[in-house]
């Protein structure tokens, strides 16, 4: 068992999934900027499209406001994707039974669970360099300056909401991956494809587990969850405010990750390939 889980092919799923995730977040950072101060902010000022807030936001506080805190995302979203797409891969390789969607969510939900108890202080320093002005010079100086201010409560706060929400990408692999093995017995899966089928696993994902995503941003940025809770009981749909911005960041951001992920994994392996059969 160990074999397959530290083999060759796991680390290139693993490198290329945290390569696609890097590039996917840059292209569509803005999206991601909007959607944390949308789920986060209890304010009028955040009223209407996806694409009137980034004009107004740029003209209002400057074309940069949309990219803070764009490094220790990368470096937080690299990490993250490696830990995750090594354990789901892994645990796919350890099993010696064909896949089935079963199965891919229940490995999902271990490699979120894994990821989610490493990569918590990550994200939690992230929300708070995203939305304060005065932000951390560097992500390791947020972790240390949480850690000495809130201690490891503080580091690992929205936890909870996020171990809930390994469902999220579970149910992503689940679909993601049922789709493809349709696609492929047919002889029809390609770029195209892998985009489109990227795109709707996350989109059902997100949308079934989005509330607990709005709790989970708000308890990273340190936010009272009390004004939300007060909303929600008069409207039930501001469980849902920001969904249009997050759908729309995380749906091309995912898509574009698995086109740069799925073709990583084919050149690479493909090359391992070649020089295996010349020795």
């Amino acid at each position: 068992m160990a074999p397959s889980l530290f083999s060759y092919e796991t680390l290139v799923h693993a490198i290329a999934g945290a390569t696609g995730s890097v590039v996917g977040m840059t292209v569509f950072y803005p999206l991601d900027t909007l959607r944390s101060r949308i789920q986060v902010e209890d304010s009028d000022k955040l009223q209407g499209s996806s694409f009137e807030l980034l004009l107004k936001l740029a003209s209002e506080e400057g074309l940069e406001s949309l990219y803070r805190g764009l490094a220790p995302v990368l470096q937080s979203l690299s990490v993250s994707n490696f830990v995750y797409f090594y354990t789901f891969h892994g645990l796919r390789k350890m099993s010696t039974k064909d896949t089935s969607a079963l199965k891919d969510l229940m490995f999902g939900l271990i490699a979120g669970s894994i990821n989610v108890l490493i990569t918590s202080p990550l994200w939690v320093v992230n929300t708070r360099m995203k939305l304060e002005k005065s932000s951390y010079n560097s992500l390791t100086e947020g972790l240390v300056d949480l850690f000495k201010k809130e201690g490891a409560k503080g580091l690992w706060s929205g936890t909870l909401p996020s171990l809930l929400l390994v469902s999220n990408p579970a149910i992503q692999f689940m679909v993601y991956e049922a789709l493809k093995r349709q696609l492929v017995s047919k002889g029809m899966f390609d770029t195209f494809s892998a985009f489109f089928i990227a795109a709707v696993a996350k989109a059902v994902a997100t949308t079934l587990t989005y509330p607990l995503q709005l709790i989970q941003s708000r308890l990273r940025a340190g936010a009272s969850l009390k004004p939300l809770y007060r909303d929600v009981k008069s409207n039930p749909l501001v469980a849902f405010r920001g969904l249009e911005a997050k759908l729309l960041q995380t749906i091309m951001t995912t898509a574009l990750m698995f086109v740069i992920y799925e073709k990583l994994v084919r050149l690479v392996l493909t090359i391992m390939r070649v020089r295996m059969t010349r020795r």
